[in-house]
């Protein structure tokens, strides 16, 4: 819980504190207790998830890689996930645990916010768009076939057109898998609410239906690039909107529709059919490995 960073738009450090981080044996027990219950995926949640464990010093030296390897040594947790790192912390030790861990996913939320560096540093994100491109080339190296998706915010203050069709070439060369992507809100009591420069509400929302545009584009576009694949699916249950069909999640957390006669909670292997930009259809298949 807490955000120890000092992003201009989030009021989040201000009504929530500093990070706190739990003791990685309170984690462990915990992940223990719900795979003892059944539970196959478990998420680790955090504002800044992946500067866990440096609070926790001197009395215990540890860092959120270390973790990410306890609770894959959990018997019977098939898949291990994590929301939301900061670009900012993710280091190599999270990076080779992603690679090496059998339960932890190949996908990474990576929020980028805005693909202007002179934007990011109004925004006090820490990064720039350079150093935000290279994390993505380390990531795509060591895990092959990653999944990637991400937040933008459309309309900072001070955004020209220039700065918003940098963020646009940095969707087209990350080929992100999905975005969250938000009109830019001014929230009272942050920095930003405050700046000059403010983007007219109008603009921001052209921009941010351009953006969404992309997103989709691409993200149909990597979607039909699974069909006649054979995806692993943790069953959710039967589909919100037709009974008659299941619905999962693959390891990449791309939502499956499909047909089958298996149960929540089994792991599947689902033959993909079809795909729009948001989920897969297919036909389950042969039982994948627990």
């Amino acid at each position: 819980m807490g955000c120890n960073s000092a992003c201009s738009y989030c009021i989040v450090p201000a009504v929530r504190g500093r990070e706190q981080s739990r003791r990685p044996g309170d984690v462990v027990a915990e992940v223990t207790a719900l795979a003892a219950d059944g539970v196959r995926e478990v998420t680790l949640l955090g504002q800044n998830v992946n500067s866990w464990g440096r609070d926790l010093a001197p009395q215990i030296r540890t860092e959120f890689g270390e973790l990410l390897r306890a609770v894959d040594a959990v018997p019977g947790i098939a898949r291990v996930r994590f929301t939301s790192p900061h670009p900012k912390d993710f280091r190599d030790p999270v990076i080779r645990a992603m690679a090496e861990c059998e339960a932890v996913c190949e996908h990474v939320h990576l929020p980028l916010q805005s693909g202007s560096s002179r934007v990011l540093k109004r925004m006090r994100r820490t990064y720039d768009r350079e150093r935000y491109l290279r994390l993505v080339e380390k990531l795509r190296a060591a895990i092959p076939d990653l999944a990637l998706t991400t937040d933008i915010i459309a309309g900072f203050p001070g955004e020209t057109e220039a700065d918003f069709c940098e963020t646009l070439k940095v969707v087209e060369e990350v080929r992100y898998d999905g975005a969250f992507t938000f009109v830019f809100s001014p929230r009272q009591g942050t920095e930003a609410a405050a700046m000059p420069e403010q983007v007219p509400e109008e603009l921001r929302r052209e921009r941010v239906d351009r953006l969404i545009e992309a997103v989709q584009r691409i993200a149909l576009e990597r979607n039909r690039a699974r069909v006649g694949r054979a995806e692993e699916v943790l069953v959710e249950g039967p589909s919100r909107t037709d009974p008659a069909v299941l619905r999962g999640r693959t390891r990449r957390n791309t939502t499956v529709n499909f047909r089958g006669t298996c149960k929540a909670g089994e792991l599947v292997a689902v033959r993909i059919e079809d795909a729009t930009s948001t989920t897969l259809r297919g036909t389950e298949a042969v039982l994948a490995a627990a």
